[in-house]
């Protein structure tokens, strides 16, 4: 034996070899789509994409973002030229620019307040709003609002696209024409959203401050032209009945991010304050856009007694905007910088919007959220470019539309909560997102949504048809969708929900 105890023939064994073995790199699978799915992990990977973006996120896998991208996402998202032009519509109504700022305001803080307590069900549930509606309207009546998701957020980012256009075509002096600055607007806000949630809440935080100092800009150049002294166009019953359309259009605007609210507060901790989530949410959305909406207000109350911006006005928004930013070079460099604006609205449009069309049904899931953004991105294109000279009336059709439904969805979902699970998340099988059998039939909930759509039907006031109700206000009509709406939707689904937990059980 040696000093250390070991034997002559222990000493003589050799030291072992250990020889690497290779690791066999992951098999590539067939198939068109499942090769997508392959390397969008590896994205996921690297870059971190969200393949997995429908699965409920458990608390222990959160990733909190900065508490004040609850309400800087929509700043970035509101404050553009769109909620700038949507301000053009209380002059087309005929109503004075006083009566257009009160209604703008009241109108802009309802919606916000729907939008804003839709979002308290994010971070206490880690799914998305689609996945949360199938709670009460039932696993397979949600479709309808994943495809309603699909078609509002098409809309939403071509009337983006539409201003991005025309502001591009004035800043060219006609040279680049709309369609092109439609292609140009879509195209940048897929690379932003094609990142992910990750990606969108990083532009968005921050974009916001640059359109800020832009439109106060603008309002220290066009503010003192508002005449505050016209008074209304119209008068008696189609004053109230125009007065309730706008209503209609601007509550629209704000409500209609109710459906997708909670697709963006997932990584936030469970334990939130929802007083939190829905003042910044609500504040979030009704502070911007108010800025937007009545700097337009303003300018278009101007254009009956400044015949320069008058015709200026008649070849499109950037124009009149070019030609009140002075001196010239510098009102063209802020139009260019106003075109990102459209950016911010369209990265979450493509985001939600893909991750509805794969909640809409079970083999859409399988469908990789990629190519989903792909097919978005298309549709907003043969959109914007067809309705690029028709602006204003997309704006007053398209936006009173999104109210009518999301009004009916968060009755719905409001009503679910605090009367049949006592307004508490532990009552939500949570677990059970993706189970239909462990999900509410929803016969409750779609006889609820359909005597809705009745109720908008009936109410509505859109430029190629008015609803009989609608048509008893006014000789134009009275938008009273919203209000019909939320009376037969609750007046529907509180009985049959109660009937449905009788004897369906679920």
């Amino acid at each position: 034996m040696d000093s250390r105890g070991l034997d002559a023939d222990e000493k003589a064994q050799p030291e072992p070899t250990f020889i690497p073995v290779e690791e066999e790199a992951p098999v590539k699978p067939r198939g068109f789509l499942a090769r997508i799915r392959y390397y969008e992990e590896v994205l996921d990977r690297k870059l971190g994409v969200e393949s997995h973006s429908l699965d409920r996120v458990l608390p222990e896998n959160r990733k909190p973002p900065n508490p004040l991208a609850m309400a800087f996402m929509w700043a970035s998202a509101t404050m553009n030229i769109s909620c700038f032009s949507t301000g053009f519509l209380g002059k087309e109504f005929g109503l004075s620019l006083g009566q257009t700022v009160a209604i703008t305001i009241c109108a802009t803080l309802l919606g916000a307040a729907v939008t804003g307590w839709c979002a308290t069900m994010g971070p206490g549930t880690g799914l998305r709003q689609v996945a949360i509606s199938r709670y009460s309207l039932g696993y397979y009546p949600s479709s309808i609002i994943a495809a309603l998701n699909v078609i509002e957020q098409l809309g939403w980012a071509s009337v983006t696209c539409i201003t991005g256009g025309l502001a591009l075509s004035a800043v060219s002096d006609g040279h680049v024409s709309i369609a092109v600055g439609v292609v140009i607007v879509a195209c940048v806000s897929f690379l932003v959203s094609f990142i992910g949630l990750r990606g969108v809440l990083m532009y968005e935080q921050y974009a916001w401050i640059l359109f800020f100092i832009i439109f106060m800009i603008i309002y220290g150049e066009s503010a003192h032209q508002a005449n505050l002294a016209a008074p209304a166009a119209v008068t008696g019953p189609t004053l109230s009945g125009n007065a309730l359309s706008l209503v209609a259009v601007i509550y629209g605007s704000s409500a209609s991010w109710s459906s997708i609210v909670s697709d963006f507060y997932v990584h936030y901790p469970v334990d939130t304050p929802k007083i939190k989530i829905f003042l910044y949410t609500t504040l979030g959305i009704t502070i911007p856009t108010c800025i937007g909406m009545l700097l337009g207000a303003c300018i278009s109350s101007a254009l009956d007694t400044n015949p320069e911006w008058a015709a200026a006005y008649d070849n499109g928004i950037g124009e009149v905007l070019q030609i009140i930013m002075y001196p010239r070079g510098f009102s063209k460099f802020l139009l260019v910088l106003l075109v990102l604006s459209g950016i911010g609205v369209n990265c979450i449009a493509i985001y939600a919007g893909s991750l509805s069309a794969q909640l809409f049904a079970r083999p859409c899931e399988k469908v990789p959220r990629i190519v989903w953004s792909f097919l978005v991105l298309v549709c907003i294109l043969l959109l914007g470019i067809a309705g690029r000279d028709h602006l204003l009336d997309v704006l007053e059709n398209f936006l009173s539309l999104l109210g009518y439904w999301n009004t009916s969805f968060f009755v719905i979902l409001f009503t679910e909560h605090y009367l049949f699970r006592g307004g508490s998340l532990s009552n939500y099988d949570l677990d059970a997102w993706n189970t239909p059998s462990r999900m509410p039939v929803g016969y409750a909930g779609l006889a609820a949504f359909l005597c809705g759509a009745a109720g908008w039907i009936v109410g509505m006031v859109e430029t190629y048809y008015v609803g009989a109700i609608a048509k008893m206000i006014s000789k134009d009509g009275g938008d009273v969708a919203n209000e019909l709406a939320l009376v037969f939707t609750s007046v529907t689904y509180i009985p049959l929900r109660k009937l449905e937990l009788k004897y369906v059980g679920r």
